[in-house]
């Protein structure tokens, strides 16, 4: 499942889907907005996107992940739009049959699309305003 969404992001509904018998490991990372990036403080974040293009890259970002480790499920939340401290900004997903798998493919899931995905955020300061490029 992989969805671009305007509305905060169903933790819960995640989960529900990622259910299954067959898995014995389900890794989430959920990314969150912080109050201050090296020593500023943030008073919010702005997402936009290439949406028809995001969902693309993440769907690719996922096949790649299923080819090298065995996923049974996985799900790939991201949001758009203005983001207060403490909301989530982006949700990945991912149940294994064991957790070595579940914490790898989760890793790779997030870092690859902070690399490729065209996502852009807007870090608005509480005294200035910068865009950034979404890699860590």
């Amino acid at each position: 499942m992989i969805e671009l969404v305007s509305d905060p992001i169903d933790v819960s509904a995640a989960l529900t889907y990622l259910h299954t018998g067959e898995a014995g490991a389900v890794d989430l990372f959920l990314g969150v907005v912080r109050n201050k990036t090296q020593e500023r403080s943030v008073d919010r974040l702005e997402y936009e996107s290439y949406d028809r293009m995001a969902v693309s890259e993440m769907q690719k970002i996922a096949d790649q992940a299923q080819e090298k480790w065995p996923i049974l499920k996985y799900v790939i939340v991201h949001r758009k739009g203005t983001l207060q401290i403490g909301e989530m900004a982006v949700l990945i997903g991912v149940a294994t049959a064991h957790r070595a798998d579940a914490f790898e493919a989760c890793r790779y899931i997030i870092d690859t699309i902070k690399q490729t995905v065209p996502i852009w955020k807007k870090e608005v300061f509480t005294d200035g305003e910068v865009w950034v490029n979404a890699h860590p």
